[in-house]
């Protein structure tokens, strides 16, 4: 079966996901996120990737980024994961795989999706019994997008900044978000589409991947989710 194809279009945010090979842990002790999160810092600076949401699970990683160069995502994923694999096998003196195969991105339509997509990354520890709220998880995003706590790693996109006129403003009504249910036909469609690399866009938006890329995009995720 042919690979799927990737779209890496700059200033267009992505919804990455990698998972651990056969659902094994990819991460075992605070050590380790520390380190994944370091990695992470760097290679983004280095392929000039805008990190804005991230959660850290025990076999699996979620992030919504925006690259700023062609290919940003890809090269940032891939110097990423061949440190930590280094990293990962000598600390806990093991051999081979770690990841199962090539990470999947869906690129995401800011105007419609972002915020739901920042949101489901942050509330993945609460839906799978780890925590109660989504605060209580200390390895994502959520303390600095919704209390402005300090992480050189994140970036607010304009969406974020949108939310209000000061820090207290934006992280307030970022919080008030999470007082709305994300329905499980939406989970299902923001799933479906990093699975099968789709865009999770409005019908209008993937018009404009299909006049940017010259080709036909498919997407069975758009409209009204």
């Amino acid at each position: 079966m042919p690979r799927l194809l990737r779209l890496n279009l700059p200033n267009i945010p992505q919804h990455v996901v990698q998972r651990g090979n056969n659902k094994q842990a990819c991460f075992i002790t605070d050590q380790d996120r520390l380190f994944y999160l370091s990695r992470l810092k760097q290679y983004s600076h280095q392929f000039r990737v805008k990190i804005h949401a991230y959660v850290l699970m025990t076999n699996h990683v979620h992030l919504l980024v925006t690259p700023e160069i062609d290919k940003g995502v890809s090269l940032l994923m891939q110097y990423l994961g061949r440190s930590y694999v280094q990293y990962f096998n000598k600390k806990h003196k093991r051999t081979g795989t770690l990841w199962e195969g090539r990470f999947k991105a869906s690129l995401v339509d800011s105007e419609v999706y972002f915020l739901i997509v920042s949101r489901y990354i942050e509330l993945n520890p609460v839906r799978a019994n780890m925590v109660n709220m989504a605060e209580d998880y200390r390895w994502s995003s959520y303390g600095t997008n919704a209390f402005g706590h300090n992480d050189e790693l994140i970036s607010k996109h304009p969406i974020m900044l949108s939310l209000g006129a000061s820090i207290n403003e934006q992280t307030s009504a970022y919080r008030l978000l999470f007082q709305d249910i994300i329905s499980l036909p939406l989970i299902d469609n923001i799933r479906k589409a990093v699975n099968k690399s789709q865009p999770l866009a409005s019908k209008e938006f993937i018009t404009h991947l299909t006049e940017l890329t010259g080709h036909k995009v498919c997407s069975g995720t758009h409209g009204g989710d």
